[in-house]
């Protein structure tokens, strides 16, 4: 970074690091025993829908190679798009098996990524909930490198669980790399899982 960079507020974007994800399951451990929530075994990709042949080709393959999965029990990988014209590819596993969650999540990305489409990746996210059946979502914001909560109140139009969302970010701060900008905790209303 330049001294102009500095003087007009200009900094290096954040390469993501989609290792990252993996810290995911150590998390849901701290979680579950501070604050009771537990995984609910859904999690998804977002990322911006593009036309073309290469992006639906790569699209294919990596459904494709979810869904050889040996192991999957349940429903396939799923593709479904959000009101806003997002596009989420879902993967469920049994609620226990968070790692296997997490390896999709990062394939998904990773094949993206690899295919020319890191542009295109917006988040990821998994679900949790407590046995009062509020929802939580820990967000990894693919652009910055950094997770953050989304706790949407039940049965509420559009409103969130603030105090949730700050009680969750003080929880694991030793065990992901929260995003500090809180105007970056995008509300992703809707999405899979939650």
């Amino acid at each position: 970074m330049g001294f102009l960079d500095i003087l007009l507020g200009r900094t290096k974007a954040v390469a993501p690091d989609l290792d990252q994800l993996f810290g995911l399951p150590s998390a849901a451990l701290t979680l579950q025993a501070a604050a009771g929530f537990t995984p609910t075994g859904t999690g998804a990709v977002c990322f911006a829908s593009v036309e073309g042949g290469a992006f639906a080709q790569a699209h294919q393959e990596v459904q494709e190679l979810l869904d050889a999965d040996a192991e999957r029990t349940g429903p396939p990988v799923e593709v479904s798009r959000d009101e806003y014209g997002y596009s989420w590819l879902v993967s469920r596993r049994e609620p226990d098996d968070l790692p296997a969650l997490v390896s999709d999540l990062h394939a998904v990305n990773s094949a993206l990524e690899g295919s020319g489409f890191g542009p295109q990746l917006l988040c990821s996210v998994v679900g949790f909930q407590d046995t009062g059946q509020r929802q939580l979502g820990l967000v990894y914001l693919y652009k910055r490198g950094t997770f953050y909560p989304f706790a949407p109140l039940a049965g509420e139009a559009q409103r969130r669980d603030n105090a949730l969302e700050l009680q969750v970010k003080a929880t694991l701060a030793d065990d992901l790399r929260i995003e500090q900008d809180l105007s970056r905790w995008f509300p992703i209303w809707g999405a899979p899982g939650l």
